[in-house]
């Protein structure tokens, strides 16, 4: 049987313009996997082989990553808004976050077991949103051990309730996930996978106070988790300034490619950062000059509110609280 390669292609400029395309057939997963990263560019967002549409692109050998859609949750999407993905090694596999529900995350785990039965040992959370935990109590039934920043434990134990009440209620019917927090092991430097070793790496305060990254040493794939939105309008849930800090900091580190939270399956590193940072170090100045203008919130509020960002998806939701946001953080520097 043959495996058709189905790719996703979104006009440069314009992230929600895509569309789906079939670009050939193999007749292995791993010739179609090949042909889907030779196919990565500008346009291509992600590919698939065979049937079905839970997008799962091998980015690297043994990484594999599954493209969320550019919305907020809801019922269309079944709260399958964000990047997760997982790398396989000798010994056992590793989960890179958990998606936004029990149904995201089996479809996940059903991809893992058409491809190896290893255990799932370790389930990594890059940060606290629920669009990226909810998703874990189905492999806490695997037996994953769940790993997080130091700081992931603390703030799930205040949000969890939040967040498992708010998707329950704009999920409706059949959207699922566990009712308690996952027990968080805090990060080690380094998970060995067998003949594969992650190494797990702590920021400061940035798109959260408990942003943690996971870098395959065997093929220099970075998974960033949030801290790089592609498309994606940026959502400052830390700190301003500090998410500056933490992205000039990462330019700074060679990575083969990278992952974002929310965008193309890959990307290019430290490219793939200027988008995130552009729009922050922007947003800085110009709430700094309403400020020092003497300009109250709710005038700076609803001015963003009319700004047109065609190049980001969801500003008109996420920029208004990104400048509410930036006003607290500025207000008293």
């Amino acid at each position: 049987m043959m495996l058709e390669l189905v790719v996703s292609l979104c006009l440069v400029g314009a992230p929600g313009e895509c569309r789906e395309e079939v670009v050939g057939s193999y007749e292995t997963e791993a010739a179609c996997q090949a042909a889907g990263r030779a196919q990565i560019g500008p346009e291509v967002q992600a590919w698939t082989c065979g049937p079905g549409r839970f997008w799962i692109s091998e980015v690297a050998p043994g990484v594999f990553v599954h493209k969320g859609y550019h919305a907020e949750p809801g019922p269309e999407n079944g709260a399958d808004t964000a990047n997760i993905g997982y790398i396989i090694g000798d010994a056992a596999v590793a989960v890179i976050d958990a998606g936004g529900s029990d149904a995201v995350a089996r479809a996940l785990l059903a991809d893992i077991r058409a491809r190896t039965d290893l255990p799932v040992r370790y389930l990594v959370l890059t940060h606290m949103h629920p669009d990226h935990v909810l998703g874990a109590g189905v492999f806490i039934g695997e037996g994953a051990e769940v790993i997080g920043h130091p700081g992931l434990s603390a703030a799930l134990a205040s949000r969890y309730d939040h967040y498992h009440t708010a998707y329950a209620r704009e999920m409706g019917a059949g959207w699922s996930a566990a009712a308690q927090a996952p027990i968080i092991t805090p990060a080690p430097e380094t998970i060995d996978l067998g003949g594969r070793v992650i190494e797990l790496r702590t920021h400061g305060t940035g798109h959260t106070g408990n942003d943690l990254s996971v870098f395959d040493r065997a093929t220099g794939t970075w998974f960033l988790g949030d801290l790089v939105f592609l498309g994606h309008m940026p959502a400052i849930g830390g700190a301003l300034l500090g998410w500056q800090e933490v992205l000039h900091a990462a330019q700074t580190v060679p990575a083969a490619r990278v992952v974002p939270g929310h965008g193309p399956v890959v990307a290019e590193w430290p490219e793939a950062a200027e988008p995130t940072l552009a729009y922050l170090e922007s947003l800085t100045t110009r709430v700094r000059a309403a400020i020092a203008a003497g300009t109250p919130l709710i005038d700076m509020v609803t001015a963003a509110e009319q700004v047109e960002m065609p190049e980001w998806l969801l500003s008109d939701t996420f920029h208004p609280r990104n400048v509410t946001s930036a006003f607290r953080e500025l207000e008293w520097e």
